[in-house]
């Protein structure tokens, strides 16, 4: 008996409802011509990769940032149109943005 039965034997009255799938919505971000800079600095001391220069949606450029964040598990934030990531993870991130389509430019160092 697995869980659903037993479910079932407690609550018989219940209908159980459809469950929804939530799309994913990062495949519709606004893929640019011109290349996003990946910059590499250090603030009081600690190593940050600031990603500028994309022209599209404001609301686009922070799931990006949001994606990338997740997906390196790193802190950073979104400021004046640029993604800034703790830590210096240019090769992962110019690899992900690359599978994502994106043109991608190092710049410093």
């Amino acid at each position: 008996m697995d869980l659903q039965d037993q479910l079932k034997n407690l609550f018989p009255d219940h209908v159980p409802e459809e469950t929804h799938h939530v799309e994913d919505t990062t495949n519709d971000i606004w893929l640019q011509d011109e290349p996003i800079i990946c910059k590499y600095e250090k603030r009081k001391g600690k190593p940050i990769t600031i990603l500028e220069g994309y022209t599209g949606a404001t609301s686009d450029f922070k799931i990006l940032a949001k994606e990338l964040k997740t997906k390196l598990s790193v802190g950073g934030s979104f400021k004046d149109d640029k993604i800034i990531i703790q830590g210096d993870y240019r090769d992962k991130i110019m690899a992900i943005l690359k599978a994502k389509g994106f043109n991608v430019k190092r710049v410093g160092g």
